[in-house]
C-alpha cells in the first residue's frame, strides 16, 4: 500500500492551537478569570508624570531648600481610615471609599516620556516587530459601542500613535477633538455643503458601491464600513453631545476650566454610548510645565491638583447622580511618578520603579488604597501591580478576559502580557 500524503497545519492553525494547550496548561491550579459588569471606561492621563508622593501617596514633608526629601504640602485624611491625601485633594478625600490608589504600579521603562507613554497606553514596551494596540483600542475592539450611533472609543485630546488601535485596524481607532467648545472636525461639514447636497453625495456614493464584488478586499469593507459610521456620526443627533451649554451653570462651574469641561463631556459622551472615553490633562500648563515639574515648575504643581481635584471629586458625583458610577470606571494614568528628593531648583526627577495609578466607580470593592511604599515612596514594600497587572483590571472590571488572545496576522497576541486583575477589588 503506497504511504497516505501527511496532513500539515497551516501556520496559524499551529500556533492558535499551540497557544491554546498553553493557556489550558498554565491554567492549571489557578484561580478562575474574573470579571466585573462596568460598561464604560472614562481614562484621564496626566501627560508628564504626576508625582505621587504630592497627590495619592503622600509621605513626610519634605523641605526643597535643605533637599530634604519627602512631599511638598501638609496631607490630610479620608474617607477610608488610614488613607491620606495631598491638601489639594479635598474634594477627593470625601469620595475615597469610591476610590482605589494603585499605590505600587511600577515598570522598568526607561525613564523618558516618549518610552513610559507608549508602555501606559499599551501595556508594554515599544517592539520594533509589533505594533501593539492601546487600552482604549483593546476594550473598542472587544467590547464595541453599546449604540450604533455612537463611536466606541473617543480621545478628547491631541492624536498620538500610542493612543491607536496598532495591529487591531481602524475599526478599534478612536474620534478625536482637541476643543470642548465644538465637535470633531472631522464630522463638521464643510461651509457651502447643504443638507440636499449631501443626500446626493450620499446617494451618488451608493451607486458606486452597487458596482462593486459583492465580497469586497478586507480593507475596503473596513474603509466603508468607517465612511458609514462618519456618516451616520456627522448628523445633527451625535453632534448634540457636544452642546455642553445645555448643561446647568452650577454644575459646569463645579467641573471647572477647559480640563474640567473635558470630564463634563465624557459624561455626556457614556451617556450616549461611547465605551471608552480618554480624557487628556497634559494641554493646560498651569504651571508652565504640567506634570513634568523639573525645577522651578512644582512652585505652582498645586494648581494642576486642585483642577484634577475639582473636575474628578465632580465627575464621580455627576456620574453617580445619573446612575451610572457603578457602571462606569474612572482611570487615572500618567506615565512615570516622581522620587521624594529635589532636584537642584527644588523641582523633581522621574521614577517609573514605584509610582500611583487611580480607579473609581466602576462597581469594584474600592479599598480606598491598594498597595503600599516605602517611607519616602521610592521602594514597593507589599503588593506590587505590574502594568500588565494594572490593564488586566480594567479590562476584566469591563468584563473582558486579559488572557484572551487576538491576531496580529497570524500571530496570537494576549491582550496584557500575562497580567492579573487585583482580586481584593473584586467582591
Amino acid at each position: 500500500m503506497s504511504e497516505l500524503p501527511a496532513i500539515r497545519p497551516s501556520r496559524r492553525a499551529a500556533i492558535a492551537a499551540g497557544a491554546t494547550i498553553a493557556t489550558a496548561c498554565g491554567a492549571v491550579g489557578e484561580e478562575s478569570v474574573v470579571k466585573g459588569k462596568a460598561e464604560h471606561v472614562i481614562s484621564v492621563w496626566l501627560g508628564g508624570g504626576m508625582a505621587q508622593v504630592d497627590t495619592f501617596d503622600p509621605k513626610r514633608k519634605g523641605d526643597p531648600k535643605t533637599k530634604k526629601p519627602g512631599c511638598y504640602y501638609n496631607t490630610i485624611s479620608t474617607a477610608v481610615d488610614g488613607v491620606n491625601l495631598s491638601e489639594h485633594l479635598s474634594g477627593l478625600a470625601p469620595l475615597m471609599d469610591r476610590v482605589t490608589a494603585v499605590r505600587t504600579v511600577n515598570h522598568g521603562t526607561i525613564d523618558e516620556h516618549a518610552a513610559a507613554t507608549n508602555r501606559m497606553h499599551t501595556g508594554r514596551p515599544i517592539s520594533g516587530t509589533v505594533q501593539y494596540p492601546s487600552l482604549g483600542s483593546m476594550v473598542a475592539h472587544q467590547r464595541g459601542a453599546i449604540s450604533e450611533n455612537a463611536p466606541p472609543y473617543v480621545l478628547v485630546g491631541y492624536p498620538n500613535v500610542t493612543r491607536g488601535p496598532g495591529f487591531l485596524g481602524n475599526s478599534a481607532g478612536y474620534l478625536y477633538l482637541t476643543d470642548t467648545s465644538q465637535g470633531p472636525a472631522g464630522l463638521s461639514r464643510p461651509q457651502g455643503i447643504s443638507e440636499a447636497r449631501q443626500q446626493r453625495r450620499e446617494k451618488f456614493l451608493a451607486l458606486l458601491r452597487n458596482g462593486q464584488p459583492v465580497r469586497p478586499h478586507p480593507r475596503r469593507r473596513a474603509y466603508e464600513e468607517t465612511t458609514e459610521r462618519a456618516l451616520r456620526l456627522s448628523g445633527p443627533e451625535f453632534g448634540k453631545v457636544f452642546e455642553l451649554e445645555t448643561e446647568s451653570a452650577d454644575l459646569r462651574n463645579a467641573y471647572g476650566g477647559e480640563f474640567g469641561q473635558r470630564c463634563l463631556l465624557a459624561r455626556r459622551l457614556v451617556q450616549r454610548g461611547v465605551r471608552f472615553i480618554e480624557v487628556s490633562h497634559n494641554l493646560n500648563f498651569l504651571n508652565g510645565a504640567g506634570w513634568d515639574v523639573h525645577n522651578e515648575g512644582i512652585l505652582n504643581q498645586h494648581r494642576l491638583i486642585q483642577e484634577l481635584d475639582s473636575a474628578v471629586s465632580t465627575l464621580i458625583t455627576d456620574l453617580e447622580r445619573v446612575r451610572l458610577l457603578d457602571r462606569t470606571l474612572i482611570v487615572i494614568t500618567t506615565e512615570f511618578g516622581r522620587p521624594s528628593g529635589f532636584d537642584s531648583k527644588g523641582g523633581r526627577a522621574h521614577q517609573g520603579s514605584a509610582f500611583t495609578c487611580v480607579l473609581a466607580g466602576g462597581g469594584l470593592q474600592h479599598l480606598g488604597a491598594y498597595g503600599q511604599t516605602d517611607e519616602l515612596g521610592k521602594k514597593i514594600v507589599a503588593d506590587p501591580v505590574s502594568v500588565p497587572d494594572f490593564f488586566a483590571t480594567v479590562l476584566a472590571t469591563v468584563g473582558v478576559d486579559p488572557g484572551k488572545h487576538v491576531y496580529d496576522g497570524d500571530r496570537p497576541v494576549p491582550l496584557t502580557d500575562r497580567g492579573k486583575p487585583i482580586r481584593a477589588l473584586f467582591s
